[in-house]
């Protein structure tokens, strides 16, 4: 899969922000010269093609009375399959990932309330068979993280 001129544009666009219009993928379409219906189905095959994996809202769930914390684990390379798909079937969780690391499995957790992420982590250790290590944040950073396309 190549990604053209538009495509790039798309995603540049697209990191900087969605209105909050009646119709916002004809709105973005129109500052980038495609009809929304373009926009969607080149978003669409760019997910379909694994150039993205996900186009949606960011809730910050800490923000609407909620809570989240990161989480990992240390899953066999045996069973990381298996655990990956326990983990991912949790509507609570979000942003998975699999890294180098003793550590190789990290995700977080979004529930309603505090008290939930530790139900939801020990749900998950007695699935699975493996400790959640829970890393409840501290302190908030914002990076302004952006990838150019």
């Amino acid at each position: 899969m190549t990604l053209d001129a538009m495509d790039r544009r798309i995603l540049n666009r697209l990191q900087e922000g969605f209105p909050i219009v009646p119709h916002p993928f004809e709105a973005v379409g129109a500052e980038l010269g495609l009809s929304g219906c373009d926009l969607v189905a080149r978003l669409e095959r760019m997910q379909a093609e694994g150039v993205i994996t996900r186009f949606g809202p960011f809730y910050d769930a800490e923000a609407m009375g909620g809570a989240f914390c990161l989480c990992a684990m240390a899953v066999p390379e045996a069973e990381f399959d298996a655990v990956v798909t326990k983990v991912n079937a949790r509507p609570e969780v979000a942003h998975n990932y699999q890294r180098t690391h003793r550590l190789n499995m990290w995700f977080v957790l979004a529930t309603e309330t505090e008290g939930e992420i530790a139900g939801v982590a020990s749900e998950l250790e007695r699935e699975t068979g493996l400790r959640v290590h829970r890393f409840p944040k501290l302190r908030e950073f914002f990076i302004g993280f952006r990838v150019a396309a």
